[in-house]
C-alpha cells in the first residue's frame, strides 16, 4: 500500500466530510458518502487513512463454526494483524448489523498497532467499550451476536462495497462527527487542496453571516467585491 503524502493527510484532518462531498460532486462523484454509518465517539478528531478492506459473505453454518477462530490464518484475525499502521480498516458487512463485524478486543488491537480507524456498514459488539477508546470507529448500530452467526470472512484487501459506496484498497477514507467519505486515491491531492480552499472561504462566509450579512452575493460570491474582501480576510488571518 502506498503511503499517503503527509501534507495531504494533514489537510484531510482539517476539512469536513460535507466539504469533501461537494468537491467530489464537482467531479461527478455523487456516491462517496457511506450511508447509515455513524461514529461511536463523535468528539474525536478526523479519521484519515488509506482503505484496507475485509469482505464478509453470508455465513454457511457447516463452514463457519466457532472453531474457525483457532486457525491463525482466519481472514478476520489475519486482517487485524496485517492492516498497516495509518490505514483505515473498512469492512463490508453487507449492511447487515444483525451480527457484529468485530468487537472491542479486535478494535483495541488495531488501535495498538497504529491503525487510523475502523468502519463497517454492519455493527460492533462491545460498542460501549469501543466508544470509550481514543480511536475512531464507525458503524450502523450496536450488535451483540458474534460475526460467525451470520457473516463469513472471505477476502482481505479487495474492492468492496461499504454502505453502498465502492471502496478500493488505497482509497482515502475520511471520517468526522457526521460520517465517512471515500476519496478515490488518484484524486486525493487535488480534492484535499480544493477542500482546504473551500473551508477557508466558508469560514469567511460564516463570520460574515454571524455579523448579520445576507448570503445573497456572498454565498456563492456573485456580488462585486466579495472575492476581494475574502482575499483581504485571508491575508489578515494568514489563511
Amino acid at each position: 500500500m502506498n503511503t499517503l503524502d503527509p501534507t495531504v493527510r494533514e489537510i484531510f484532518k482539517t476539512v469536513s466530510t460535507a466539504t469533501l462531498c461537494t468537491a467530489l460532486f464537482k467531479r461527478g462523484l455523487r456516491n462517496q458518502f457511506i450511508q447509515d454509518v455513524r461514529p461511536l465517539n463523535p468528539d474525536l478528531p478526523n479519521m484519515v487513512g488509506e482503505a484496507y478492506t475485509l469482505r464478509y459473505i453470508p455465513a454457511r453454518e457447516d463452514l463457519n463454526p466457532l472453531t474457525v477462530f483457532q486457525d491463525r490464518s482466519h481472514p478476520q484475525r489475519k486482517a487485524v494483524e496485517e492492516c498497516p499502521p495509518g490505514a483505515v480498516f473498512v469492512i463490508d458487512s453487507r449492511k447487515d448489523a444483525r451480527a457484529a463485524s468485530a468487537g472491542s478486543i479486535l478494535v483495541s488491537r488495531l488501535m495498538k498497532r497504529g491503525v487510523a480507524g475502523i468502519v463497517t456498514d454492519g455493527g460492533f459488539r462491545d460498542s460501549p467499550e469501543i466508544a470509550r477508546l481514543p480511536f475512531p470507529a464507525y458503524h450502523h448500530r450496536p450488535s451483540a451476536p458474534t460475526n460467525l452467526t451470520l457473516h463469513q470472512a472471505l477476502d482481505i484487501n479487495v474492492p468492496i462495497g461499504c454502505g453502498d459506496v465502492p471502496v478500493w484498497p488505497g482509497d482515502v477514507v475520511v471520517g468526522d462527527s457526521e460520517g465517512v467519505v471515500v476519496v478515490p486515491r488518484h484524486l486525493a491531492s487535488e480534492i484535499a487542496a480544493e477542500a482546504a480552499e473551500m473551508t477557508a472561504f466558508e469560514d469567511f462566509v460564516m463570520e460574515k453571516v454571524l455579523e448579520g450579512r445576507s448570503i445573497l452575493g456572498l454565498y456563492p460570491p456573485t456580488e462585486e467585491g466579495t472575492r476581494a474582501e475574502f482575499a483581504a480576510w485571508r491575508e489578515s488571518r494568514q489563511r
